[in-house]
């Protein structure tokens, strides 16, 4: 499970017997405490709070299902629009990635004409946060990447 900007943490150590799982312990202890001296405690009473509870993890793992196929839904429809387009490049690898993000393959020059001319705004390696396309900007956002694709395959 992921919270976004809260460090829930988690992290799993198989160990031949108890002797080696209370050195590793304590080991592990000692690298934590250099990084922080008292952990955020919200995040890990969320997440306790939700898993253990059945109905609530439950209206979660609903919720998670749900988001992840808008998400899919939005990548699907950018590649379908841009290839509707007659977009020359592949776009294939739009729906074969998974996540939140997506790597558009957009040039740092792309990137900044996006931004410059249609007020499109993503990070300059052209991630695009899936989560922020919909159904409502989806046929514009194509359009666009469309455009300063075209433009700089003909520059």
């Amino acid at each position: 499970m992921g919270l976004y900007g809260h460090r829930v943490g988690c992290l799993s150590v198989l160990c031949a017997d108890a002797k080696q799982a209370i050195a590793i312990k304590s080991q592990l202890q000692q690298i934590v405490r250099a990084m922080y001296s008292s952990p955020p405690i919200h995040g890990i009473l969320l997440v306790s709070t939700l898993l253990s509870d059945p109905y609530l993890r439950a209206l979660w793992e609903e919720e998670i299902k749900v988001m992840a196929n808008r998400i899919i839904k939005m990548r699907t429809t950018l590649r379908q629009s841009l290839e509707k387009l007659d977009s020359p490049l592949n776009w294939q690898h739009i729906t074969n990635q998974v996540g939140m993000f997506c790597f558009s393959g957009l040039s740092p020059k792309q990137v900044n004409l996006l931004a410059k001319e249609f007020h499109i705004y993503m990070t300059q390696d052209g991630r695009i946060s899936m989560a922020g396309v919909t159904t409502s900007n989806v046929n514009y956002l194509a359009n666009a990447i469309h455009e300063v694709t075209k433009f700089s395959q003909q520059a």
